[in-house]
């Protein structure tokens, strides 16, 4: 059964903060439902949302026109095909330092979950949006 508690979120949170520092970027971590370990970025010199557009336009993916977003939730399990450059370098680092002593022995064909600890990362809340500050 997932787990998170304050404790393991307070080893992990040191490192998460000088990634955060290293690209510009302010976010806060938080544990919900003692199961999830969340990260939401609050503003910085890299625009998230910006690029996941333009990687997604890149792939010929046929999206309705909409405006731009203004927060998104940063799917885990692909958000290497999400992002590219800078965005894609702190992604990797902070799903990498996030996850560092999880473990995941699912099996989605038997429907079995079996996690250490979910990990979310939101750019930006419904309520609180995205800044860049680029």
């Amino acid at each position: 059964m997932a787990y998170m508690s304050q404790e393991k979120k307070a080893t992990i949170a040191p490192k998460v903060k000088d990634i955060c520092k290293k690209y510009g970027v302010k976010a806060s971590l938080s544990v919900q439902n003692h199961s999830s370990l969340v990260l939401t970025i609050k503003s910085g010199k890299i625009d998230f949302i910006k690029n996941y557009l333009d990687v997604q336009a890149s792939k010929n993916y046929n999206h309705s026109p909409c405006p731009k977003p203004d927060n998104m939730q940063v799917n885990p399990y692909c958000y290497k095909e999400q992002f590219s450059g800078e965005a894609l370098e702190f992604m990797l680092e902070i799903f990498t330092v996030m996850n560092s002593g999880n473990h995941d022995n699912s099996d989605l064909m038997t429907d079995y979950f079996d996690v250490g600890w979910y990990v979310d990362v939101n750019i930006g809340k419904w309520d609180s949006p995205y800044i860049h500050q680029g």
